[in-house]
This record gives C-alpha cells, structure tokens and sequence, in this order.
C-alpha cells in the first residue's frame, strides 16, 4: 500500500482535507449543495529548517493541526450558526456596509479561535494530563516507590482517556461528525489501495486508518506514561512542572511514531498502529452515500488521485 500523504479532519457536516501546502473543506449545506473552499496551509511557524528536526517538527505540526481543525470548524459552523434574523440583516446592508459587517464578523471569529484553541488545550492539559496525577498521589500514603505512582498515574490516565473517548462516541449530536470521520478515512484507503475514488469504492473501503488523529491522541497516553516514569522528583511542584513542560515534546515524540506508522508497512509498525487502530471504532462511524460525496470532493479539491494511481502503477485497477 502506498502512503498519499493525504490527510483530513471531520468537521460540521463536512471534511476537511489537506495536501501538502494546500488544504479543502468540503461541507454538505442545508440545502444538499456541496461547499467547497480550498486555501493555502501556513504553518504559523514558519520556519523550514525547524520541519527538519524530530520532535520539533510535532509540535510544530500539532499546533498547526490545532489552529487549522477550528478555522474549519467555524467555517463549516458559518453555514448553520446563523438564523434568518442575522442573514436578512447582512442582505440588507449597502455593499460598504456588508464589507464592514464581514470585517467585524472575521475579528471576532479570529479572537473565538484564540480563544477556543487556548481553553481546549488547557482543559486538555488539566484533565489527561494533571488529574490522574492528582489522584494518583492521593495514594501516596499507600505506594511508597515513585516508580510504581507513575505507573498507577499511567494507568489512571489510560482510563481516564478511555472514558471519555467512549462517552463521547454515545453522544447523538456527534454521531454524524463521526460518519464524516469514517467517510475521510475511507477516501484516503480508497486511494492508497489503489482504487478509483467513486462513491461506491469508498463504501466498501477500511473506516481505520493508521495516521488518524485518534492514533495520535493514544500514541500521547502512552509515550506520556513512559516519560514520566523516568521523569521523577521530590517536590510536588517540580512533578507538575515536569508535566507541564514535557507536554510538547510528548507530542512531538508521538507524532514522529504516527510519521513512522505512515511510511511505513511493516509487522512492528502494524502492532504498535493496532491499539490506536482499535479505538478508531469508538471514533468513526460508517458513512453514508451522502456523506462519500463530500469527502470525495474534499479529496479532489487538494490531491490529483488519477495522477497518483498512474505515479503507483494502479492504472488498470
């Protein structure tokens, strides 16, 4: 299997898609038209020679993933959030009048996503990352050896991570975000097996994929309970900083092991890829018809998948 270096996102009714320098988002609108906008991708570090160095490079790539998957967010939010009220008073509005009204509108968005990047990662931090510590050293009393708290700690945070994946897999509003997520991994299988991309080949693809964000987040848990088990020290203060400090390189460290999985097609990297693979099934849903189309044209927006077929010897598939 050949890797398309394609990757996606599921965001409100829709698929976000990017290629190299280039990203797409494809969104299913209210009434069944397809919406389809394609920008560049600018890291906000943009330092080439910083891409070149492991781990660096992941956390680059982690906070750009995270800046890119709202900004699509709140675009294909844009295409429900508003009421008639709202769209009746911009269609109202003199075209210098509507110019400023939009300028205004971009601010705020621009501030929300500042805003909702900086909370969730504090939330994030706080609940995968300072909470199982904290009850882990509830235990103190009871666990003398500092290896075997990180190692309670560890398995704390793999249950707390475990728990809230599944929970959020119950939650109906989510469900169909979930169908996107399966349509995305489903294109990108559909491709990198070799076949023409068309509803019905998508379908019939894996909803699993090894560089799925899902994999990323379990690669994180895991490589988090390995760190810190060599990361020890006396003062409370000091371990919470260790977890604070070592957050990015965890994520960087993780990602170089997604990179792998990628590149890579081998016994090793499918055993490590199996556990991230297997919690995919709490996070994508099978896809409808529909839904294909939109990640279809996502995926066409971004990436010649013709041209690839051709380039991989898949021609006569």
């Amino acid at each position: 299997m050949k890797s398309s270096n394609i990757g996606g996102q599921a965001v409100i009714e829709g698929i976000m898609m990017r290629n190299r320098d280039n990203y797409a988002i494809a969104v299913r609108k209210a009434d069944q038209t397809i919406e389809v906008r394609k920008e560049p991708y600018k890291s906000i570090i943009n330092v080439p020679v910083l891409m070149k160095i492991p781990v660096v490079r992941g956390v680059i790539s982690f906070i750009d993933s995270l800046v890119t998957g709202i900004r699509c967010l709140m675009f294909s939010a844009s295409f429900f959030e508003d009421d008639e009220e709202e769209i009746k008073k911009r269609e109202s509005l003199s075209e210098e009048e509507r110019k400023a009204y939009d300028a205004k509108r971009e601010k705020e968005d621009k501030a929300m996503m500042t805003g909702t990047l900086l909370l969730s990662i504090v939330i994030a931090v706080a609940v995968f990352m300072l909470l199982p510590y904290f009850a882990a050293s509830a235990l103190e009393k009871v666990i003398t050896s500092g290896w075997l708290l990180s190692f309670v700690e560890s398995l704390i945070r793999v249950a707390v991570f475990l728990g809230y994946m599944i929970l959020v897999s119950r939650a109906k509003d989510i469900q169909r975000t979930f169908e996107y997520h399966g349509a995305e991994h489903k294109c990108i299988n559909c491709i990198e097996h070799g076949l023409e991309l068309n509803v019905e080949n998508v379908l019939k693809s894996s909803r699993l994929h090894k560089r799925c964000g899902t994999s990323f987040l379990f690669f994180v848990i895991i490589m988090s309970a390995v760190v810190l088990m060599f990361v020890q020290a006396d003062s409370h203060v000091m371990r919470i900083v260790y977890r604070l400090v070592l957050v990015p390189v965890i994520a960087g460290l993780s990602f170089e092991i997604i990179r792998l999985a990628g590149r890579y097609d081998n016994a090793l990297i499918n055993l490590l890829s199996k556990p991230g693979m297997a919690l995919q099934k709490l996070t994508t849903r099978e896809p409808d018809a529909a839904e294909a189309e939109v990640a279809i044209a996502a995926v066409e927006a971004v990436f010649d998948w013709k041209e690839f077929l051709r380039e991989n010897g898949y021609a006569d598939k």
